[in-house]
């Protein structure tokens, strides 16, 4: 499934809503509370949407033409930063995030990114808490052809992520992925722990982790915002994935977090599928959610 399809929830909600109250001939004070109320509805956010109402006025005049203005200035609005990938060998990718976010799966995905490659590819699984993670990361693992390092359930979570460094060091490997436990960004304690791994990394292997990919679920839109301020306070979070994002209609919320996070938004997970996860680019992103590339084909 691609970015187009992918966003076919919030592009019918946001994209096609506004292409029926802004295809008329004019702008009234009803159409432009109709306008407001569908990109507050897709999660846009406060900011992007009284942006956004400040320039409708000189943007309709014709399906077309509205959205080409309004995918331009909504792509120039966001920062242009990624979460770029490094020389290292192997590079070291923490993954965290809440409870169900997805983040077992993103590593799956990531993986499978880097053996179409040719690299070698190391999973580890410093989720010492639940049985069934380890099971989980392991059906991937053998899914893909990849080892997968486990260690006994109760095991110190950094203790795992030591030696994973360490065996992938040794193994000549090009990418470690670090499975963690979910985190409720609540639990002090939870997030301390977190920031132990961190810094374990760095013991076993100079300049590690180097990458903390934070994976957050698309279906709770804004509310994921304070999720990663809580997770970029606990740690140095390096990028953001977005999951889910085919169930849900708050597609407009990527954007939100894009212009005001700190932290770039890496990948967009569309679909279930291994290749369902999609590089972020502004541009590409928000003419996929204004149904723009639909009317260009």
């Amino acid at each position: 499934m691609g970015l187009f399809e992918g966003l076919r929830k919030s592009r019918d909600a946001l994209g096609k809503g506004l292409s029926k109250v802004l295809g008329g001939p004019r702008l009234d004070e009803e159409t432009m509370e109709e306008a407001e109320e569908l990109l507050l509805g897709s999660d846009l956010g406060w900011e992007l949407t009284e942006m956004v109402m400040e320039e409708l006025p000189r943007m309709a005049g014709g399906e077309e033409d509205y959205r080409e203005k309004l995918a331009s200035m909504l792509a120039e609005r966001l920062p242009t930063r990624k979460a770029e990938e490094t020389s290292a060998r192997p590079e070291v990718v923490l993954v965290v995030g809440v409870n169900g976010s997805g983040k077992t799966t993103v590593i799956a995905r990531l993986a499978a990114r880097y053996q179409v490659r040719g690299e070698r590819v190391l999973l580890a699984c410093a989720d010492t808490y639940r049985a069934a993670a380890a099971e989980q990361l392991q059906i991937w693992g053998d899914r893909l052809g990849a080892e997968v390092l486990t260690q006994q359930h109760g095991s110190d979570p950094g203790a795992v992520a030591f030696d994973a460094i360490k065996k992938s060091l040794a193994g000549d490997y090009d990418r470690l992925l670090v499975d963690t436990a979910g985190r409720i960004q609540t639990r002090d304690d939870l997030m301390a722990e977190l920031s132990k791994i961190h810094r374990v990394c760095g013991k076993a292997l100079q300049g590690a982790p180097h990458r903390t990919l934070l994976v957050l679920d698309g279906t709770v839109g804004q509310n994921a915002i304070s999720q990663a301020q809580s997770f970029g306070e606990a740690l140095p979070v390096t990028g953001i994935v977005v999951t889910k994002l085919d169930g849900t209609a708050k597609g407009g919320a990527v954007l939100a977090m894009a212009s005001r996070l700190d932290i770039p938004v890496a990948y967009v997970g569309v679909g279930e599928g291994l290749d369902d996860l999609v590089e972020f680019e502004p541009s590409a992103y928000v003419r996929a959610l204004l149904g723009l590339e639909e009317l260009s084909a």
